[in-house]
């Protein structure tokens, strides 16, 4: 079985986790993850789990990772959800890609105005 994490959720389980870096707390951090799968997605992992229990998954995955490192904690999502023969697919989002979601027109170095000033001028 093959799950893809688009890049909001991926951002936002990064997110969570540089805070629970920072705060020591866990708690939100497993709550973005889950949210971060469909629920569709949570059943199919509850049906290959022993204990049938995702949440139960995440507090040890979250346990085990020591909480220093966001990639170290992809990593063990990756390695204790293949321990269950799913592949886990994401694309980790680019300081350039984070940068481009919050893009608003006023953050454009080009100012129209300048420019339809300067046509305006050269008549």
């Amino acid at each position: 079985m093959e799950i893809h994490l688009d890049k909001r959720a991926v951002r936002q389980i990064r997110l969570s986790a540089e805070d629970a870096i920072e705060e020591g707390d866990t708690e939100t951090l497993r709550e973005d993850i889950l949210e971060a799968f469909s629920e569709e997605q949570v059943e199919d992992i509850e049906r290959l789990l022993d204990n049938g229990d995702f949440f139960e998954f995440l507090t040890d995955m979250l346990d085990e990772w020591g909480g220093d490192d966001v990639d170290e904690l992809f990593e063990i999502l990756e390695t204790r959800l293949g321990e269950l023969n799913i592949d886990l697919k994401y694309d980790m989002p680019s300081a350039e890609t984070e940068e481009d979601d919050d893009f608003t027109p006023d953050d454009d170095d080009t100012d129209v105005d300048d420019e339809e000033e300067e046509e305006d001028d050269d008549r």
